[in-house]
């Protein structure tokens, strides 16, 4: 059973299918550009389907993204080992009993350092619209999660010392 439907046109392209409507069947004319587009479509996602093995790429790129985040924790490791071996007593005693904020390189003590540090891995996190927010985000938490590591690793191997 047919079914059917409203289209809008602007007024211009109505004023000359009123000139046509005698010889065209616009009906007709719409089902055939609509089944033939939907066709093309139809025919592209199953050659992509095909063509593509979407689980073995879906594997890869997770794989990606775990060794990524597992490298952000590790970058700030690293980092806040390299901050301790020139950061006072005072500024340790801080970062060890530090608890993060929700922007942590607009931290009184600590935001300038960040802001830098963020800068420095800007190009590995960049993102636009709305994902840039929420990449940053995840990189922040899992760099400063790093990074405290790094400064309790420090710690713990000077502390008995001093």
């Amino acid at each position: 059973m047919a079914k059917k439907i409203t289209l809008s046109v602007p007024d211009e392209l109505y004023e000359k299918m009123k000139d046509w409507k005698s010889s065209l069947n616009f009906s007709q004319v719409f089902q055939s550009a609509v089944s033939g587009m939907i066709l093309k479509k139809e025919a592209w996602t199953s050659k992509v389907r095909s063509e593509i093995d979407l689980s073995s790429i879906v594997a890869r790129l997770k794989k990606e993204k775990n060794d990524l985040e597992s490298n952000i924790a590790e970058w700030g490791k690293k980092d806040g080992l390299d901050w301790c071996k020139t950061a006072h007593y005072d500024e340790l005693q801080y970062a060890l009993s530090w608890i993060p904020p929700q922007n942590p390189d607009r931290d009184t003590e600590l935001g300038m350092y960040f802001s830098e540090m963020f800068k420095k891995y800007k190009r590995r996190i960049t993102a636009s619209g709305r994902d840039a927010q929420e990449r940053f985000s995840v990189f922040s938490e899992k760099y400063i999660k790093g990074w405290k590591e790094g400064v309790e690793l420090f710690w713990r191997e000077v502390k008995d010392k001093l």
